[in-house]
């Protein structure tokens, strides 16, 4: 594999010094850039999703028109369900629907773990075409959504926004969601090892909707799917990949999260960033975590939150500047050039020590 041009993402993963803080944003690839809407008035997003030179198109936008520092795979964490038996649509308008949702043991047992080069092998290529059209200008990021959340999509059969069918069937058939979420859980490591192998350099975890659960089914269902993942990939000799993991609306489990293995913690916008960094010290980095809203401000407050995203983190490495959710779709493209190039000035005064020459005396 061709060496990085640029690996400012990779170190920050790492928490070794570097010169600013690298940065990228979930959904960078997405509707509110005018080159994906061409390609959607030709393509549906599933087409898209599965067709390996138009997801590396995709992928490509952003790095090509924003200069970010890392490149995400453009796929959909429905991508898994879909591979393990069950029908899934995407209907603009309405999101991804799926026929016939789990809901019975029955249900559980007719979904296989699915060998990811059989069933998935359009996104494996897809990294493939990806790699070679970066041809190592920034990392490449692999994706999949957590267990608990892919359970959520799978038994309520759409997204709700509030998942209450999920989260009544957690607690009146919690050995049936445990067989679920062990099926889920492998299927996503085996998923997400296929990707490292294909030549992903960072894998990321979403769990979009752990926020919704109370403490106890959060430590039950989430938190368990999560941690099942992570262990299956190191045990799998996937150590040197970073594994970043997202997980939304769970600000007061920061510190149990940061002892799941993975070594980043994406940070909603909610999350108090400077608290966060007190709670974890040094044990993983931070990526985060301006709220996606800002960047429909004008420019002026765009570059003014991003300052105050920098500040709380404060000097010294393992930051990863992002946003706390995805880019939303009416987020104007000057100020995401904005925000990005505002970053990449203000923050090397955060990184001041990380460039001077150890002392000698």
């Amino acid at each position: 594999m061709k060496p990085l041009e640029n690996d400012l993402f990779l170190k920050a993963c790492r928490r070794e010094p570097t010169e600013r803080t690298p940065i990228w944003l979930m959904r960078q690839a997405g509707r509110y850039l005018p080159s994906y809407q061409a390609l959607r008035q030709r393509y549906d997003f599933l087409t898209l999703c599965r067709t390996p030179e138009l997801a590396a198109e995709v992928t490509l936008q952003p790095v090509e028109q924003l200069d970010v520092d890392a490149a995400i795979l453009f796929s959909d964490i429905l991508v898994v369900p879909e591979a393990m038996g069950l029908t899934v649509r995407i209907e603009d308008g309405l999101g991804p629907q799926i026929e016939h949702p789990v809901r019975t043991a029955a249900d559980v047992a007719r979904l296989v773990i699915p060998d990811p080069h059989e069933k998935l092998g359009y996104v494996l290529e897809a990294v493939r075409a990806t790699l070679e059209r970066l041809r190592g200008r920034v990392p490449l990021i692999g994706f999949a959504g957590a267990p608990w959340t892919l359970l959520a999509y799978m038994v309520e059969g759409s997204g709700t926004g509030d998942f209450r069918r999920a989260r009544v069937f957690v607690r009146e058939a919690p050995d049936v969601a445990h067989a679920l979420l062990e099926k889920i859980a492998h299927a996503v490591a085996r998923f997400l090892r296929a990707q490292i192998e294909a030549g992903v350099h960072a894998v990321q975890l979403f769990d979009t909707w752990a926020g919704l659960l109370d403490p106890d089914s959060f430590a039950e269902f989430a938190l368990a799917g999560v941690r099942c993942v992570i262990r299956e990939l190191k045990a799998a000799g996937c150590d040197d990949v970073p594994i970043l993991l997202f997980s939304r609306g769970t600000a007061a489990w920061t510190e149990t999260l940061a002892e799941t293995g993975a070594d980043v913690l994406s940070l909603d916008w909610t999350c108090d960033l400077a608290r966060a960094r007190r709670q974890v010290g040094d044990r993983v980095a931070l990526q985060g975590n301006l709220d996606p809203i800002a960047l429909l401000a004008s420019p002026d407050i765009v570059v003014r939150e991003a300052r105050r995203v920098l500040a709380r983190f404060g000097p010294g490495s393992g930051h990863i500047f992002n946003l706390g959710h995805g880019v939303l779709p009416e987020t104007p493209v000057e100020n995401v050039r904005r925000l990005v190039d505002t970053v990449k000035r203000e923050s090397p005064k955060y990184h001041v020590e990380d460039r001077e020459e150890p002392r000698l005396d």
